[in-house]
C-alpha cells in the first residue's frame, strides 16, 4: 500500500495502458480519478476497483480539463501522482495532412499533456511529494513514417517533461516520459484493422507488421508499461526525473 491515502489522475484511463496503470495505483492504495470523453466506458471500468473514480474530461479542451481537475481535487485531495496517457493516433501521409489533422492531433497528444501537468501541479503545495508521468511513444524517439503529426506530438511530450524536470529541479516531484513501442491495445488492434484494410491483407499479418516496429519483432504487453509507471511512482525512483524510458524490445535510439 505504498501510496495508501494518495490522489492519483490517469487521462485515458477508462482502457488499455491508462486502465492498468490506474487499477495498479489503486491496488497501491491511491485514489484514483480515471479521466477520459466517454463517460459509460470510465463508469465501467470504475467497477473493476472501489479506489477507481470516473470522471468526463476531454484533454483537447482546456476548460474541461482545468474544471475536472480541480473538482478532483477537492473531492480527493490534491493530484500526487498525474499520468498523461490520454493521446489518439492517425496515421497518415504528409502531403495529406491538413491544418484540421495537424491541430487535432496536437491538441490531444501534447496540449492535453501540458494543461493536464500543470492543472495537476496548481493542486500541489510547496514542498508537496509528486510524480509527473507523461506516455509519450517510440515515436517519440525516432520518425514514424506515415504519422507525423503523431511524430513530432510525442517528441513535443518528451521535450515538456524535460523542461519541467529542470524547472523544478529542487522540488519533491519528479517528471518523467514512457516510450512504448507498440502495445496490444484497443489502439494497436484499431490500427492493424486500418492497415488490413488499406494494404489487402489478414488482420492477423497486420497485426505481425505493426509487431515488426519492435525491436524483439513482438507487440508489448500493457503490463510491461505498467510496471515501468508504477517504479517512476515508487521511492526508489526519487532520482529518476528527466528521463525517457524506452520500452520497445531493444535499443531504438
Amino acid at each position: 500500500m505504498e501510496h495508501e491515502g494518495r490522489h492519483a489522475l490517469v487521462t485515458g484511463g477508462g482502457t488499455g495502458i491508462g486502465l492498468d496503470i490506474a487499477q495498479a495505483l489503486a491496488e497501491a492504495g491511491a485514489n484514483v480519478t480515471i479521466t477520459g470523453r466517454n463517460l459509460n466506458r470510465l463508469e465501467d471500468a470504475a467497477t473493476a476497483h472501489p479506489r477507481l473514480h470516473p470522471l468526463q474530461m476531454d484533454v483537447s479542451d482546456e476548460a474541461s480539463v482545468r474544471d475536472g481537475i480541480a473538482a478532483a481535487a477537492r473531492a480527493r485531495g490534491p493530484v500526487a501522482i498525474c499520468v498523461a496517457n490520454a493521446g489518439i493516433a492517425e496515421p497518415l501521409a504528409f502531403a495529406d495532412i491538413d491544418m484540421s489533422h495537424w491541430r487535432r492531433i496536437m491538441a490531444t497528444n501534447l496540449d492535453g499533456v501540458f494543461v493536464t501537468v500543470q492543472a495537476a501541479m496548481a493542486t500541489l503545495g510547496p514542498g508537496d511529494w509528486g510524480r509527473m508521468i507523461a506516455i509519450s511513444s517510440i515515436a517519440g524517439v525516432r520518425g514514424l513514417k506515415g504519422a507525423l503529426a503523431y511524430t513530432a506530438s510525442k517528441h513535443g511530450v518528451i521535450g515538456l517533461m524535460r523542461g519541467l524536470s529542470e524547472e523544478y529541479m529542487r522540488a519533491n516531484i519528479t517528471f518523467n516520459a514512457l516510450c512504448p513501442g507498440y502495445v496490444d491495445t484497443p489502439i494497436v488492434a484499431r490500427n492493424a484493422e486500418y492497415i488490413a484494410a488499406r494494404r489487402g491483407i489478414s488482420v492477423d499479418e497486420a497485426r505481425a507488421y505493426l509487431a515488426g516496429g519492435n525491436r524483439h519483432k513482438t507487440l508489448l504487453d500493457v503490463a510491461e508499461i505498467t510496471g515501468a509507471a508504477m517504479w517512476l511512482c515508487s521511492d526508489s525512483a526519487r532520482s529518476v526525473n528527466g528521463q525517457m524510458i524506452q520500452i520497445a524490445g531493444g535499443q531504438v535510439s
